[in-house]
């Protein structure tokens, strides 16, 4: 048996932070284009497209930067703590 130090923390899904900053990012275009009348030539749908070009990368990188402050948040409450390991051969490996 063999005994070794490991750290272990919490860190973030990175992925789930932007799918959840681009909805974010939509949800914050629409609201921001309802609030003003559309162009009759050119009709709200269009319009909110056109900004959602804009709004769903902005969303993105707010989600990112949240992630990495807390990644960032979660690399100071590392904790190290001791493992042991066992190695297991032969008749033991079977009996269990």
């Amino acid at each position: 048996m063999s005994e070794s130090e490991v750290s272990i923390r919490r860190a973030p899904r990175i992925g789930v932070f932007l799918i959840v900053g681009a909805m974010l990012g939509a949800l914050v275009t629409l609201i921001l284009t309802s609030l003003f009348e559309p162009d009759r030539n050119v009709g709200f749908a269009a319009t909110y497209a056109y900004f959602c070009l804009y709004g769903i990368p902005a969303g993105v990188v707010f989600g990112a930067v949240v992630a990495l402050v807390l990644d960032a948040v979660s690399k100071r409450r590392t904790r190290t703590v001791t493992v042991a390991h066992d190695d297991v051969t032969g008749d033991d490996a079977t009996r269990s």
